[in-house]
């Protein structure tokens, strides 16, 4: 797995990611409406900030981390229906992880209140903070590693 920075001319192909991976949950919920995930989507849309995954040189999703007020937050994480299920996701976040435990950082995420997503954040260490009408909120806090300077920390 590798990931690639997105650029402009990439939405398109971004916003068809999105619409997919979120449809079965938003027509559950009965909000699934593909003009107003085009205007969301367009408003937020920070290819500065934009990876997409690529697994064997095929991209099959994307992320999008935004540092934002003291955390980073996890603005999106698609992975293409046919690629879920492979430990894509979970790895991911492990980098995700890193860059925030790196920089003494919480990660901070939202997701649908009836999306399988909740599940997955859940096992991977977000703990629930709000929840609003339609969607959840998650903070994973920073896990800072403590750096063994040589000669300062001895084990015994």
């Amino acid at each position: 797995m590798r990931f690639v920075p997105a650029a402009d001319a990439d939405f398109e192909a971004l916003l068809a990611l999105r619409i997919a991976a979120m449809r079965e949950s938003l027509e559950r919920i009965g909000r699934f409406d593909p003009a107003r995930a085009r205007e969301r989507f367009a408003a937020g849309f920070a290819p500065e900030h934009t990876r997409h995954i690529l697994v064997n040189g095929e991209r099959v999703g994307f992320v999008v981390v935004k540092p934002q007020e003291g955390a980073l937050v996890l603005d999106h994480l698609y992975i293409a229906s046919g690629a879920q299920g492979q430990g894509i996701g979970a790895a991911v976040l492990l980098e995700v992880f890193a860059q925030a435990d790196a920089a003494g950082l919480p990660v901070r995420v939202g997701a649908l209140r009836d999306s399988d997503s909740n599940r997955f954040y859940l096992r991977h260490g977000f703990e629930l903070i709000e929840r609003a009408e339609f969607d959840n909120y998650y903070r994973r806090p920073a896990r800072i590693q403590p750096r063994i300077a040589s000669g300062l920390h001895r084990v015994p």
